[in-house]
């Protein structure tokens, strides 16, 4: 990915709509980053890393952990990102599924939300205690597409 870009920079000010922060140290969740992009023909999520300046002066503002990366955090709107509105987890990815809006990502996301969110959670924590071992950490390569750097914060 590219440089880390200060919260307060004005690339990241310009950035308007949802932003799905998500580990950038894990090969399953940047893996999931790469599907979503590929779903997501018309741009509509933003993402950065956990670990980079964006997300970190985010968490930091909203009281929520700055060193722990096992969780993903959706923010429905980056414009208004001073308010504490966020999903984290499987609703996480549920809204960002829905904010894509192709088919195969609202049936992708009715499949999901048909699972009770504490069965749904419970899953995701289950993998995210192994994802390293399976997945391995991420190695950073470049994007398969060129456009697709724009949707990042950092």
């Amino acid at each position: 990915m590219s440089p880390p870009i200060a919260a307060a920079g004005p690339a990241t000010r310009s950035v308007t709509g949802p932003v799905l922060f998500f580990d950038g140290e894990c090969g399953l969740c940047n893996r999931l980053v790469r599907f979503l992009l590929r779903l997501d023909r018309g741009g509509h999520l933003h993402f950065a890393p956990l670990q980079g300046s964006a997300a970190q002066a985010y968490l930091h503002t909203h009281g929520l952990p700055t060193e722990e990366f096992d969780t993903l955090v959706y923010v429905p709107a980056w414009e208004r990102r001073d308010r504490p509105e966020y999903l984290v987890r499987t609703t996480g990815v549920i809204a960002a599924l829905r904010v894509i809006g192709t088919r195969s990502a609202l049936v992708l996301a009715g499949l999901v939300a048909l699972f009770p969110a504490v069965l749904r959670d419970t899953a995701y924590r289950v993998i995210g205690r192994w994802r390293y071992r399976v997945f391995g950490p991420w190695r950073p390569r470049p994007l398969p597409r060129v456009e697709w750097s724009a949707q990042f914060l950092d």
